[in-house]
C-alpha cells in the first residue's frame, strides 16, 4: 500500500505565495517521476509540473517563472513553491507520483487526494 499525504494549500490574495507538499509512504521500491496538476471545476485536470528522479523538471507554459518543483528523495517528498499567484491559479491541486515496485516488477500512477488552492484578487 502506498499513501500520499498533501498539505500546503489555502486561501491567499494575488501576487502572495504558497508552498504544496506531497510525501510519500507505504512499501514500494522507489519513486519515480513525482508531478502536480491542477483541476478547476468543470474543467479537465492539466499538468502544472513534474519532476523526474534525477531532478529533470517540465512546466506548463502559465507557471513558468512563477511555480518551482522541488523533490528530497530520501523524505519521498515532492514540492510545488508557488509566487506571484493569480486568480486563474486557483484550483485543486494533485499530486501524482509514478510508484515502482520490486514485486511484481512494476511502475503505476498514484494520486493525492488534493488541496484546495484560491487566489483572491
Amino acid at each position: 500500500q502506498v499513501r500520499l499525504v498533501e498539505s500546503g494549500g489555502g486561501l491567499v490574495q494575488a501576487g502572495e505565495s504558497l508552498r504544496l507538499s506531497c510525501a510519500a509512504s507505504g512499501s514500494f521500491l522507489t519513486i519515480k517521476t513525482m508531478g502536480w496538476y491542477r483541476q478547476a471545476p468543470g474543467e479537465q485536470r492539466d499538468l502544472v509540473a513534474t519532476i523526474t528522479d534525477d531532478g529533470l523538471t517540465n512546466y506548463a507554459d502559465s507557471v513558468k517563472g512563477r511555480f518551482t518543483i522541488s523533490r528530497d528523495n530520501a523524505k519521498n517528498t515532492v514540492y510545488l513553491q508557488m509566487n506571484s499567484l493569480k486568480p486563474e491559479d486557483t484550483s485543486v491541486y494533485y499530486c501524482q507520483v509514478q510508484v515502482r515496485l520490486r514485486s511484481p516488477s512494476i511502475t503505476y500512477p498514484k494520486w493525492g487526494q488534493g488541496t484546495q488552492v484560491t487566489v483572491s484578487s
